[in-house]
């Protein structure tokens, strides 16, 4: 007997080079992939969050990056960004569900430092695992993930 997935579930995954060009590709697969599967409504925060997560992987290390979109079986949609790069930023450093303070403002003449920050407070949840060895002949890294949606409502 075949095993099949529950009927709204589904997966994506795309490799993404070090290039300044990969969020804009990464907000693009997310466009693609949400209008594809009647997920609109989960579209303008999946596209900010990824691109901020893209962007970090980007900025923060030498190799490149991949990324994968899951929809889950209650309406939630989980976003992981895999990076070269063992170091896992607060707030993803906790364990998941494990509510943190609020990381600092940037400073408002800073070009960066709020990313982070917008994955804190319009995430249901996030996370970071370290990942050791070799991963898909990738190496070692990291994986920051984050989920939207499931009747969650942004602040």
């Amino acid at each position: 007997m075949a095993t099949v997935a529950p009927p709204n579930t589904w997966s994506y995954a795309l490799r993404l080079p070090h290039d300044s060009r990969a969020a804009r590709v990464a907000r693009m697969t997310v466009r693609a992939a949400l209008d594809g599967h009647d997920m609109t409504e989960l579209l303008g925060i999946t596209e900010l969050l990824t691109s901020e997560l893209v962007t970090n992987a980007y900025r923060h290390t030498k190799g490149p990056a991949s990324l994968r979109l899951t929809a889950l079986d209650d309406e939630r949609l989980r976003v992981g960004v895999w990076d070269s790069s063992p170091h896992i930023p607060a707030p993803f450093d906790r364990p998941p569900g494990d509510r943190v303070p609020p990381i600092p403002l940037a400073p408002t003449d800073a070009e960066g430092g709020r990313g982070l920050l917008l994955v804190q407070e319009y995430a249901s949840s996030w996370g970071g695992w370290p990942l050791g060895g070799r991963l898909l002949g990738r190496g070692a890294g990291k994986l920051l993930w984050f989920e939207v949606g499931g009747g969650w409502m942004s602040p």
